[in-house]
């Protein structure tokens, strides 16, 4: 048996249209394709700030444990924050 398909409105207003053959292809489909890549390279790629509270014990350690590796407390954080979301199991994330 298929599977039906769920679309919202704004999805199913877009094939309509594509359907009514009213989009057109631009002119240089390549140029544009690597514009729009580079747009979404960018924004997914883009720091963002947060803020986040930790025991003032726990900031020192990170700190202390920071200068020995020679970085700075906030790139360390983010690098342990970085290793925890990418590793498929917690538990594999490196320690210090």
């Amino acid at each position: 048996m298929k599977k039906k398909q769920i679309i919202n409105k704004g999805e199913k207003e877009l094939l309509e249209q594509f359907e009514k053959g009213e989009f057109k292809q631009v002119a240089n489909v390549r140029q544009e394709k690597a514009r729009y890549t580079r747009y979404a390279k960018y924004t997914l790629s883009k720091p963002r700030n947060i803020n986040i509270r930790v025991s003032h014990a726990d900031l020192e350690r990170i700190k202390a444990i920071a200068a020995k590796k020679g970085l700075p407390y906030q790139t360390l954080i983010g690098s342990l924050l970085h290793q925890y979301s990418t590793t498929k199991r917690a538990d594999r994330v490196e320690t210090y």
